[in-house]
């Protein structure tokens, strides 16, 4: 794989790009829905804010974090996992929205998983400088569904490597709606954000949003 696959410029019609076995960019592919995406996202904040966890080491995140659907991801002193319940709160988790278990869903069936349907949604606040280091996504009981991620608002640079920390990452440009599908053979490769350039987006401001559906419980 080159060391940087770059998305089209904005207002390229939206088409899906393989980059490897088990992962495809599916560019532009949310852009049309992105107010709708907006209004979800405020609404489900209301009920479960944004927050910096804290990781098991006693760091704060510098990512803002929320979730929605049936499990959300939590991380603390006890270490990272799924939960029913959100700790800020008490409360389960807000309702997936329906039209973003489905949206995720054909993003995956496009991508050649076929049947994902997520019960978790990860939300990721970035503001200019917020970074995401190299990680797997093993928090899951099950391997075999991939991992589904949506972008909006500013452009971040997404590193994506191999099945050891120690593999060369490649780096590609997640754009405003655009939505990466990893599974299969990929579901497990290494993956981070490289510190967020500044700049302003007419419809988040100085922000990226980050949607990650997954198949947790």
């Amino acid at each position: 794989m080159m060391d940087d696959l770059f998305a089209p410029p904005p207002g390229e019609e939206p088409h899906a790009e393989r980059l490897a076995a088990g992962t495809v960019l599916l560019h532009g592919m949310a852009a049309p829905l992105a107010a709708a995406l907006l209004a979800d996202i405020q609404r489900i904040a209301a009920q479960a804010p944004f927050r910096h966890m804290v990781t098991p080491g006693g760091y704060r995140m510098g990512v803002a974090t929320t979730s929605c659907g049936t499990l959300g991801w939590v991380s603390d002193h006890h270490g990272y996992r799924y939960s029913r319940i959100d700790p800020g709160s008490g409360q389960p988790w807000p309702a997936m929205p329906d039209s973003w278990r489905a949206l995720a869903g054909d993003a995956a069936n496009r991508a050649g998983f076929a049947g994902f349907v997520p019960d978790a949604c990860l939300i990721n606040r970035y503001v200019p400088g917020c970074k995401l280091s190299l990680h797997q996504d093993k928090d899951e009981r099950d391997f075999s569904a991939p991992i589904v991620s949506l972008s909006l608002g500013l452009p971040a640079v997404f590193e994506l490597g191999g099945l050891r920390r120690s593999a060369r990452c490649a780096r590609l440009t997640l754009r405003h709606g655009d939505i990466l599908v990893w599974g299969g053979p990929d579901r497990l490769r290494y993956h981070g954000v490289l510190p967020l350039a500044g700049g302003s987006h007419p419809l988040l401001g100085e922000c990226r949003i980050n949607l990650t559906f997954r198949l947790a419980g």
